[in-house]
């Protein structure tokens, strides 16, 4: 294999088993930021000897058992420390954790396995999915800004370089990388358990993660600056985790909720772009473009999400309710089979569960397409001084609509080029100027 190759491989590789790494040396160590180092150091290791040796016939097992050496070594090295420390004075604490004997040997036992080519002793399935849910949870702890844990979770569970994150939200390398280095020591500082939250706190810290994971599919289905209206690669990558999270959470219904709708939405990807990249909206795509196995995928996941929710018996959550609208739209074998009135009855319960301006907004839409435009034209009337939509170009691009829709094309050229100059995506951009155009006439 040619060294191209070979590291080719490692990314591969690594793209597909870090996380399972990071997860497993956390545990060791009780310190994510450590965990990383010392995964990316057994990463280096393969890089330097991989090309010469070839790859391990176990690659996967090869890393981890590199990492767990250094874990080994770091552990000794502070038992050792610790030792120094108590010679020199019995006051002196040392504040960290440190293996047990038995599991110290138990590497030790891998690390010896790998040396001599046997199998190395692997943790079983339930360990291995257990530590990747705890650093799921630790990834996008409350304590970190929204956009640390975005950074920190496409970092240590995505597997993504800082490059490769700066480049999907257009943001410099630098900013990133301090992003994610903070993002590290707050959660050492703030003393965060390496653990699966219980009880009463699971609700909670499980609503961060599904936000986390929705807002990187966002951002890759519609971003919000630069040249593109869509980055595929965001989309692929929230959807991958959400799919790992609903199979070590089986018993969460919105998990499965949150699933259904990014599977039924992507399953648009093809059709959302012209042959230039020009945005293609809702009603005027190609449907037979759309992925049906995403579509299947999809309404399962919405199934599922259901019928637990049935059986706990709770109402369904908001990613369940945002998924039974995505269904409606997949359902329909054209834009005007679709089921406005079913929508707007769906955003109605969105609504009294997590009222906001911008779920209210897009109510106004399925209102408008299923009453006419001046009903959602009146919704939108009582949010132009909502001060949350002060700068949201979807406000004034809405309301053009609706306007135009009525027939006052003055009024309307005027919204959309103010939603032209609201947002930062350049084909959104052009998409609205090309409305400013269409305005021809007076109302």
């Amino acid at each position: 294999m040619s060294a191209s190759s070979t590291h080719r491989a490692i990314e591969a590789v690594w793209r597909i088993e870090s996380a399972k790494i990071i997860a497993s040396l956390a545990r060791m160590l009780r310190d994510v930021g450590l965990a990383e180092e010392l995964a990316q150091d057994a990463l280096v290791i393969a890089l330097e000897r991989w090309p010469a040796a070839g790859v391990p016939h176990n690659p996967a097992a090869w890393l981890m058992a590199a990492a767990k050496r250094r874990a080994l070594d770091r552990l000794r090295r502070s038992q050792m420390l610790e030792r120094k420390h108590q010679e020199l004075g019995p006051e002196i604490e040392l504040q960290h954790e440190i293996a047990t004997a038995e599991f110290a040997a138990a590497v030790d036992e891998a690390i010896d396995a790998g040396r001599h080519g046997h199998a190395v002793v692997e943790e079983s399935e339930a360990e291995l999915s257990d530590n990747l849910l705890r650093l799921i949870f630790t990834s996008c702890h409350p304590v970190l800004s929204s956009e640390a844990r975005v950074a920190l979770t496409l970092r240590l569970l995505g597997g993504l370089s800082t490059d490769e994150i700066a480049r999907a939200f257009l943001v410099p390398e630098a900013t990133v990388a301090q992003r994610i280095v903070r993002a590290k020591r707050s959660l050492t500082e703030a003393h965060v358990p390496f653990e699966v939250p219980r009880g009463d706190a699971l609700g909670e810290r499980l609503s961060s993660v599904l936000a986390v994971l929705y807002l990187i599919f966002n951002e890759g289905y519609a971003a919000t600056a630069g040249q593109d209206w869509m980055r595929p690669m965001l989309c692929e990558e929230a959807l991958r985790l959400g799919r790992i999270l609903a199979e070590l959470m089986p018993q969460e219904a919105e998990v499965h909720g949150l699933v259904a709708l990014m599977e039924i939405q992507a399953s648009r990807t093809r059709a959302r772009t012209g042959s230039n990249g020009e945005p293609i909206l809702l009603l005027e795509q190609n449907r037979a473009r759309w992925d049906q196995l995403l579509i299947g995928r999809g309404l399962a996941a919405l199934e599922r999400a259901g019928n637990l929710s049935h059986a706990q018996g709770t109402h369904n959550g908001p990613y369940t309710l945002q998924a039974a609208i995505a269904a409606c739209h997949a359902r329909a074998r054209t834009a005007a089979e679709t089921d406005w009135v079913r929508i707007a009855a769906i955003y109605d319960v969105l609504a009294q569960l997590t009222p906001s301006p911008v779920v209210e907004l897009n109510r106004a839409v399925a209102v408008s397409m299923a009453y006419g435009p001046a009903a959602g034209l009146e919704i939108v009337d009582a949010l132009v001084d909502e001060p949350a939509l002060k700068n949201y170009h979807l406000l004034p691009g809405v309301r053009g609509d609706f306007l135009h829709r009525l027939g006052r094309v003055d009024e309307a050229r005027e919204e959309f080029r103010r939603a032209a100059d609201l947002t930062r995506n350049a084909r959104e951009r052009e998409l609205l100027l090309a409305r400013v155009a269409s305005c021809v006439g007076g109302s």
